[in-house]
């Protein structure tokens, strides 16, 4: 156990030694490496053949199983002396051993090969094959303690480099400063496909023998193949670290597909090509947390296809986030061009078509249970935000095809969005349960409960917080709203001007601000989203009423430049106003801030006055997360 235990601690710091070592360094460190392996493979050759093989009584075969002219002794001992020789020759390079000692190096590789040509005994051959292994682990050790001065200096740069990084940077810096320059993603990418490879070649070799031998013909059928794909994807995630290999090769295979709806869609959002990021992580979290890597083949291969599965369904969903702005954004800008709309929408119907078949595949082949249920679960969601946003984009290019002003859009907007989100919301409660469910009565761990815990903060807590918070800021502006007098029917031509939000005329109706600047209500409500202040000259928009009481005026607000008071109130005032139009008010869902994107520099403060208030535009953007 101890013994095991010092392995375990010295190949730890062994492997953080080599982490960090310089290219010059690491380079040297592997050539040492590679110089002890070949001395080890040289001496175990030749033991091996000493002991096991009868030269002059053997037969052998080619390696694809066709057999060739028998092979006598002689022949066969000249092509292992070959052999020695080049394992010889590469270990005297790559140790850099002088001329003199690197004949003798080689010469002590070939001695166990002159008892096969003087035909010693096999007791005295196995003696001298021992006595050639201990000179060359003498010589071995004799080269490395020379290069331990070396390996003090390295170790120690080591040191001094991860202290400093560490004082100036910080932990999170030196990790990422080390995952790139060790490429790490790149080298579990290449070990894992590498393995896949090598493995993939020794079952072809096995089966193309075995079949031969049984006289059929036909090496790979399809029943074959399927055998043999399934035996890779088995072995390539039973452990940790081919785990970790197949999420790098995940990550390279979402990464492109990423770039490619990108291209394909039109979009240029850098946030928008983290998929090659999500996957991954996706994916070595399912694996954690069903304990992948432990589980039996045939289990294993269950349960990694119910992730691969989840995992498609994710995927999904972040490809739904990619295309979602770009379908907003040409609907709100009117674009007129097909060829700019098909592609978005053509990837909006995959993604309503792909959930649907694989919901009624996997519905017809697999009973009920609770993983069935959280993919048909991931799968109608996805639907249902697909519908959503088409609707939306309808209701925009509704408006932009009659090009006049369609004041209860944005309710509309709203509606359609707040329906989605609230079915959202619905959804996570929903799979909140089937993985307490999953947890305590099928598959419990803490991989699992934290997973569970993150989820009911982020896709539970947070997002009713913020809907709950975009739902009053959106009543205080249509408070806001109604409090200000309004201007209607003949009235509004003498305003000899347009709105300075949306610089469109007046067609309706109008809203005065206490500072007598007029606005569309709704380009005022828009704006009241975000601060409360005018947006010309960023005076307070709303009074409270004991500001109103003091007005010298009567309480139907300012007056128009021009204009008697008569003309834009009825009597009763405001809170008249107010009164008549509040229960329609109140009883319409009011729009959501989805629908509008704004941009801090455009609607920034001006000659140090308030700031804009940022939790409203938080709270517009957090309202839609998922």
């Amino acid at each position: 156990m101890l013994k095991l235990w010092f392995e375990f601690v010295s190949g730890i710091v062994v492997s953080s030694v080599v982490l960090v070592l310089s290219q010059k360094a690491l380079f040297k460190f592997y050539t040492l490496f590679f110089a002890v392996l070949l001395g080890v493979v040289a001496v175990l050759i030749n033991y091996y053949a000493i002991s096991h093989i009868d030269f002059y009584s053997a037969y052998y075969k080619a390696a694809l199983g066709v057999r060739l002219v028998p092979r006598n002794g002689p022949t066969l001992w000249l092509g292992m002396a070959v052999v020695q020789l080049l394992f010889g020759m590469g270990y005297v390079v790559l140790l850099n051993i002088q001329s003199v000692f690197a004949a003798l190096v080689v010469l002590d590789v070939m001695i166990p090969l002159w008892g096969l040509i003087i035909e010693l005994p096999v007791d005295v051959r196995q003696l001298v094959a021992v006595a050639s292994g201990l000179a060359l682990a003498l010589n071995t050790a004799v080269c490395l303690a020379l290069k331990l001065k070396w390996f003090y200096y390295s170790c120690r740069y080591v040191y001094l480099l991860v202290r400093h990084m560490y004082r100036i940077y910080g932990l999170q810096l030196l990790v990422e400063d080390t995952w790139k320059r060790i490429h790490f993603p790149d080298v579990l990418r290449v070990f894992w496909l590498t393995r896949m490879t090598a493995q993939a070649i020794i079952l072809v070799y096995v089966v193309k023998v075995v079949r031969h031998e049984s006289g059929e013909h036909s090496y790979l059928t399809s029943d074959v193949f399927w055998d043999l794909f399934s035996n890779l994807i088995i072995s390539g995630c039973d452990s940790t670290l081919t785990v970790l290999g197949m999420s790098a090769v995940i990550s390279s295979i979402a990464h492109y597909l990423g770039l490619s709806i990108l291209a394909f869609i039109g979009s240029t959002e850098e946030e928008d090509k983290r998929l090659g990021f999500v996957a991954p992580v996706l994916f070595f979290i399912l694996a954690l947390q069903t304990g992948l890597s432990g589980l039996d083949p045939e289990e294993r291969l269950v349960r990694l296809s119910r992730n691969m599965c989840l995992l498609l369904t994710a995927i999904l969903h972040f490809i739904h986030g990619m295309t979602d702005p770009v379908l907003m954004s040409l609907s709100a800008s009117h674009v007129s061009s097909f060829r700019r709309h098909f592609p978005v929408l053509l990837v909006s119907l995959c993604l309503f078509v792909l959930p649907v078949v694989l919901s009624y595949t996997l519905w017809h082949r697999y009973a009920l249970n609770t993983w069935l249920f959280a993919v048909t679960a991931f799968c109608v969601e996805l639907c249902l935000k697909v519908v959503v946003s088409l609707t939306v984009y309808a209701l925009f290019m509704v408006d932009g095809y009659y090009n006049v002003l369609w004041e209860k859009l944005d309710d509309y907007v709203y509606c359609v969005r707040s329906t989605g989100n609230v079915i959202e919301f619905v959804f996570g409660v929903i799979m909140f349960g089937n993985g307490a469910y999953t947890m305590m009565f099928e598959a419990g761990s803490k991989i699992r409960a934290c997973m569970m815990c993150l989820h009911a903060y982020f896709n539970i807590y947070l997002q009713a917080k913020n809907g709950w918070k975009t739902f009053i800021n959106r009543r205080t502006a249509v408070k806001k709203i109604n409090s200000l007098p309004e201007v209607k029917g003949g009235q509004l031509r003498d305003i000899e001007d347009v709105c300075a939000i949306c610089y469109q005329e007046f067609a309706t109706s109008a809203r005065i601000t206490p500072c007598q600047h007029y606005f569309h209500a709704l380009c005022l409500r828009k704006w009241l989203y975000i601060q409360d202040t005018c947006p010309m000259c960023h005076q307070k928009v709303y009074i409270e009423e004991e500001a109103r009481d003091r007005v010298p005026f009567n309480n139907n607000g300012y007056v128009a430049p021009g204009g008697d008071l008569g003309q834009f109130a009825e009597p009763g005032g405001a809170e008249a106003a107010a009164a008549a139009g509040g229960p329609e008010h109140e009883n319409e869902l009011l729009e959501d801030n989805d629908s509008i994107e704004y941009d801090e520099d455009e609607w920034g403060t001006e000659n140090g006055e308030t700031p804009i208030e940022e939790d409203y535009i938080n709270d517009d953007t957090d309202s839609n997360g998922d």
